[in-house]
């Protein structure tokens, strides 16, 4: 799903603002390291947090039927997971840097999910909204500084991109096998309890034609008063 995500996001910036290929996208962490071997315009897409969507957690079943409209199983609903991004603009000039900052936010405020022309694998086939934002503030427990200090680098202009993914959970329950017969229960004097097969329902008779139905009958005890 991580790398489903990565080239969603690769090919919207290609699509919307780096059209001409002249500046690189790479998802390589932003080192000290790293910016001395730079050696052209680069967009640097760096995958910094990843934890689950709570917001978004469902509960319950989902249900699966065959041809016949039966209900064959049951599956979790999808789990949705936060992608957080450090993205930034790597050039000569700090001018141009925030030139191209600025076409990467105006071109990610006009979506509120990936579009799902770009979407591949798994996600494409959950069908589901992956949604996406984009410069939000920080959560509290979270600050980019903190970031950049993990990185050995200096504080750099950046947008904080973060995707919500759907995540197949894998957890799936066979559904029980529907009962073609009923029982009919008897307790006759002492004896325990005895299950027999409930006898066909003449047709018209109620309950429904279509269904057979368990019916209970208790006779009482030749003492019980």
């Amino acid at each position: 799903m991580i790398h489903e995500v990565d080239d969603a996001l690769r090919q919207l910036l290609r699509h919307e603002v780096l059209r001409s290929g002249d500046v690189d996208i790479v998802l390589e962490a932003p080192t000290k390291d790293w910016a001395a071997r730079r050696n052209a315009p680069t967009v640097n897409l760096y995958l910094y947090d990843i934890r689950e969507d709570m917001r978004r957690k469902s509960r319950g079943r989902i249900n699966e039927y065959d041809d016949q409209g039966k209900i064959t199983a049951r599956h979790l609903p999808p789990r949705y997971f936060k992608l957080s991004y450090l993205v930034t603009a790597w050039t000569q000039r700090p001018e141009d840097e925030h030139r191209l900052l600025s076409a990467l936010l105006m071109s990610m405020l006009a979506y509120d999910a990936l579009p799902a022309e770009m979407l591949t694998g798994s996600l494409r086939e959950l069908d589901m909204p992956v949604p996406l934002t984009v410069a939000l503030p920080p959560p509290e427990d979270r600050a980019f500084a903190d970031v950049w200090s993990a990185l050995g680098g200096e504080l750099k202009p950046s947008l904080d991109v973060v995707v919500s993914a759907p995540v197949e959970s894998g957890r799936r329950m066979e559904a029980a096998t529907i009962a073609s017969e009923g029982v009919l229960l008897s307790m006759d004097g002492d004896d325990p309890v005895r299950h027999r097969p409930v006898p066909e329902l003449p047709e018209g008779s109620k309950p429904a034609e279509e269904s057979r139905v368990a019916m209970v009958r208790m006779r009482r005890r030749p003492d019980a008063t």
